[in-house]
């Protein structure tokens, strides 16, 4: 991702769920210091310090971390990375509860990952300045109740969490239907990314692909059909 200074991702190959699985988080750079978007599942944590090493960064230079939603895979890893890293925990008031440990993930099996406590409740428009330019927050709810996405409009770069994935037999598609409970509401929110000008995407599941607005309008009306 060379074209988006100040933006990077961080793909991953962890165990998660009994396999391997490779995971794209994402590290954006403030003047306060390291923005990480998703941590990943439980035991994450070494491989991440492992890139930022690579950048130059160590663990300690998180100041924030955003969770795109609450599932396992995705912020698994969060206690493990706050025993060794005093960072604030944001995520939309939606996922708040599953990763405080108030509710149960929806799609746990009741062996949930140490719950959290959330710093900051985030909302669709929440604007956060970066080195990469402003990051937007926008609400994309449907794969998890408050699943939000963070899109860069200076160079219309889409970081998707889970609303789109890239590890299908599409370079880009929308989200998997087995792992989300309201697709309704899932297709109805690619609709709302298919309105900003995007020229990229990068996908927790499938990392970054050259494709952008056009294909994501491609999806939503093959998905509302």
């Amino acid at each position: 991702m060379t074209e988006n200074p100040g933006i990077h991702a961080l793909p991953i190959t962890v165990e998660y769920g009994g396999r391997s699985i490779t995971i794209t988080p994402a590290i954006v750079e403030t003047d306060r210091g390291l923005v990480l978007l998703d941590v990943g599942p439980e035991g994450a944590v070494d491989s991440l310090a492992t890139h930022l090493t690579s950048l130059g960064y160590e663990l300690t230079d998180i100041w924030l971390v955003v969770l795109t939603h609450h599932d396992g895979d995705h912020a698994g890893g969060l206690a493990g990375l706050l025993e060794r890293v005093d960072a604030v925990v944001a995520t939309h008031r939606d996922e708040a509860p599953y990763v405080s440990g108030e509710r149960e993930p929806i799609k746990g099996d009741g062996d949930r990952y140490p719950p959290v406590d959330v710093d900051l409740e985030l909302a669709d428009g929440v604007r956060i300045p970066t080195l990469g330019g402003p990051m937007d927050v926008i609400a994309t709810p449907g794969h998890a109740p408050g699943h939000v996405s963070l899109y860069f409009p200076e160079s219309n770069l889409l970081i998707a969490g889970d609303a789109l994935v890239a590890d299908g037999d599409e370079p880009l598609d929308g989200p998997k239907p087995h792992f989300t409970p309201d697709m309704d509401r899932a297709t109805e929110s690619v609709g709302a990314l298919a309105a900003l000008e995007i020229d990229h995407t990068l996908c927790y599941h499938g990392g970054y692909v050259d494709r952008g607005t056009e294909r994501i309008r491609e999806i939503y009306e093959q998905r509302r059909e």
